[in-house]
Order: structure tokens, then sequence, then C-alpha cells
């Protein structure tokens, strides 16, 4: 059994197709987490109407672009910036902020401890257990976070988990945050797929507490990672500032620009992908969950982590398994604190979906 397959993420179908000689057309990517609708209809319809606004410079401080995120997350356009993807922002913060210990929610997405260590800072996790299905304990939280942590990074949703963190427990965190002087960074990449945003997103808390920064893209719901569009909140004015400061000009082209606006307001295309997402994940829960071979962790974005029970069969072996079916999913033993028996997998197509559960109520 080759072990290669280890080091495969959601948008390396090239090498998929090197390591098993299968064409990447042929797969369906389970991996990506990526919005099964595709880019938005409106942008696919109207980007072409506006592609002169590449013979100018973008307006440096992206006022329209700005705008039209803070309608959409329902926030004031002051408390708005952006960059060339949420990644770039990441990099930003951790620059400037130069955290010399960070505190991350784990497992998670690697990019997190990365940036800290290339900032010359160090990381210690707080681990979320399978024993809890992954949620969260605020007062352990609270024990952990010593006075020598500066930063604490969460992901909410969380991903692999797909588990969240409520605003009401999230004014706790912040709390404890404030008494102990640490900036908290939430990612909230996929936000917009769980059923109450509201519910779940912390932007409102923006208004409250200026030791918060919450970060978005477009590259899952949107399905648009090519065009490297992120975007921030945070009530904290200087902050923005200095994280302004530190951006290359124009980091955002204007196709990415004036695409973002037409994407925030393509209310049509928001509400198909929400409904999609909920009936799918409500479905594929029910389904799976009559497996004695699988665990589930009920998910509350786009995707879903599953522990295998069968005796004997690994993660790599069922991503293999999965590749040769033409299903590309994401074997989690590379993630902090999951070991060989996790397995990840997001919502596709209705049809594609009901494939994939059929071959892993066969394992």
């Amino acid at each position: 059994m080759s072990k290669i397959q280890n080091s495969f993420h959601g948008s390396d179908l090239e090498k998929v197709e090197s390591q098993f000689g299968i064409k990447k057309e042929s797969l369906t990517n389970f991996a990506a987490n990526v919005n099964p609708l595709g880019i938005s209809p409106k942008l696919r319809q109207s980007l072409s109407d506006n592609i002169n606004v590449i013979e100018s410079y973008p307006d440096r401080e992206y006022t329209s672009l700005r705008q039209s995120i803070a309608d959409y997350a329902k926030t004031s356009l002051d408390k708005i910036f952006v960059g060339n993807g949420s990644t770039e922002l990441i990099s930003i913060i951790i620059q400037i902020r130069k955290p010399k210990k960070a505190c991350i929610i784990g497992p998670t997405y690697s990019e997190y401890e990365r940036e800290v260590i290339l900032g010359g800072g160090r990381c210690q996790y707080f681990p979320l257990k399978a024993s809890d299905f992954f949620k969260l304990n605020v007062d352990d939280l609270g024990h952990f976070l010593s006075p020598d942590f500066d930063l604490l990074i969460i992901c909410n949703p969380n991903n692999p988990t797909s588990t969240a963190i409520n605003t009401s427990k999230m004014r706790k965190i912040l709390d404890i945050c404030k008494e102990k002087d640490i900036l908290c960074m939430v990612d909230e990449t996929y936000v917009e797929f769980v059923e109450d945003i509201d519910e779940v997103s912390s932007v409102a808390l923006t208004d409250y507490y200026n030791n918060l920064i919450v970060l978005r893209g477009i590259s899952k719901f949107f399905a648009a990672p090519g065009l490297r569009l992120g975007y921030g909140i945070c009530g904290n004015k200087d902050l923005i500032e200095e994280i302004n400061r530190h951006k290359n000009p124009w980091s955002i082209n204007s196709l990415a620009a004036i695409a973002g606006e037409i994407m925030f307001s393509d209310s049509q295309y928001i509400d198909d992908t929400r409904r999609l997402i909920k009936n799918e994940r409500e479905r594929i829960y029910k389904t799976l969950s009559t497996s004695k071979n699988l665990k589930l962790f009920e998910p509350t974005a786009n995707f879903i982590l599953v522990q295998i029970q069968k005796h004997g069969l690994t993660s790599s072996q069922v991503f293999e398994q999965a590749i040769k079916k033409g299903f590309m999913i994401r074997d989690c033993s590379t993630f902090p604190f999951l070991d060989d028996k996790f397995i990840r997998f997001c919502f596709m197509d209705p049809e594609s979906n009901t494939r994939l559960m059929e071959f892993l109520l066969n394992l």
C-alpha cells in the first residue's frame, strides 16, 4: 500500500492522476469543500460585460467592493478590509502582531501553524476530542489559555470536524481573551453553509470586541478559489489601518473586485446553495448513521468527518478504494489529533452524494 496518498489535498487532482493513472476529469472531488453549484450564474453571465475594468487600476480603497461586502455580511463599511485571499490576510495579521505564542484549536487547517512559525512564533494546540464529538468546552479552554498566549486562532465552523461554536460561547471566549490580552482571529470560511448564520457568525460581535478579527473568503461558498479574494471584519480601527499599511497596493485585481460585487448580490444563488447543502447534509447524516462500520460527527458546514469503525480498515485504504470508484475524499490522518481511521468528504450534487454513500455503506 503506497503512503503517498496521505499528502493529497482537495486541490491535488494532478497528483492523484499521476499516482493512480486515473484522469482527473473522471473524478468527483469530494475533498475540496467547494460549492457544488459552481460559480454564481449572475457572475457567469455578466463578468465578460465588465472586462473593460482591466484597462485601469482598481480603486486603492476598494470602496464599492467593501460596501458590497458590508451589505452582504450585515455590517458597516468602515469595518471591512480586503486582501488577496484569506490566506494573505492571515499572513499579514500574523506579521503585524508577531505572536510569540499562539493557541490553535485543533484539529484544523495547517496554514495557521505554518504562518505563526514563519513569523518566528510558536504554537500550542488546544485539542478537540472525539469523545466529546469534537465540540469545544469553553471552560477547559479558559483554563488552558495562560497569560503567555497572545493569539487565539479558531476556525468556525471548523475544518475538518464540521463543528461550530455558537455566538453565546464565542462571547465567553472573547471575554476570556480580553481579560488575558489575547487577540482572537476567527476564520469563517465555511460559515455561510450553516443553517443559521446568525447563530454562528461572529461578525455582529465586532461591534463589542476590539480583540476580534473575523476572516472570510470566496473560495468555498462562492466556488471561486482562482479569483483570490478574501476579506476581514474588525471593530478595531487602529488594527485595520495597520493591516492596510502592510498590504501591497492593488492586491486585488480589477476583475476579482467587480466579480465580488456581482457574487455578493446574487441572492438566488446564495439561497439555492444554502437550501441544497441543508437538504444534503441532513440526508447524508441520516443515511450513513445506519452503518455499523462508520461513526459520524454531526456536521454544521458543507462537509462531514467520519471515523471508520471496521477493524483493519484504514483511512488510506478507503481513500484508495474511493479513488478507484471515481471519488476523491480526504484522508484525515495528517491532521493533528486524528489517526488513520478518519476521513472527510464534502456534499456535492444529490446524484454524486448517493453514489458515494452507496460506496461507503458497502465498506
